[in-house]
């Protein structure tokens, strides 16, 4: 059984592609794209998810919904000493869809998602009065030309 570099077999990933592009997919149908027994697919799907590849399902929004909501990136600085308290914090925030520590002038990159500009006022008076935000600077997302 050959690895690949993440220590996933080949079956693996393509187990995890085909339920990315639809986590209802049945064990019946992945078997039969991957050509394996489902027997062999359900083990597989079990050693991710207790393995901790697989944390969970989600809902996948239709982008036409999504687009209605106003989306902002908002680059943010933060006191490290600070950084796990904040994180937590933000991610009980309701209007957070993502945080990425990324390299550079900012520290964090956070995603928000509001209904309109007033729900996302509020969220950012929000971010930016949290314990160990130095700086923010915020944009706000026009259009989407791709999104996987």
């Amino acid at each position: 059984m050959t690895r690949t570099s993440t220590g996933l077999t080949k079956a693996e990933t393509q187990l995890l592609d085909i339920l990315r592009l639809n986590a209802r997919c049945s064990v019946a149908e992945i078997a039969r794209e991957l050509g394996l027994a489902r027997a062999t697919v359900q083990e597989r799907i079990r050693r991710l998810e207790e393995g901790g590849v697989i944390e969970g399902y989600t809902v996948r929004l239709n982008p036409a919904f999504s687009r209605s909501r106003v989306t902002a990136h908002t680059l943010v600085r933060i006191d490290a000493r600070k950084a796990d308290s904040l994180y937590s914090k933000l991610k009980k925030m309701p209007s957070v869809s993502g945080i990425y520590a990324i390299s550079g002038e900012f520290d964090v990159l956070v995603v928000l998602q509001a209904e309109n500009t007033t729900e996302l006022d509020d969220a950012l008076d929000i971010l930016g009065r949290h314990d160990g935000v130095e700086r923010t600077q915020t944009s706000i997302v026009l259009s989407v030309k791709y999104e996987h």
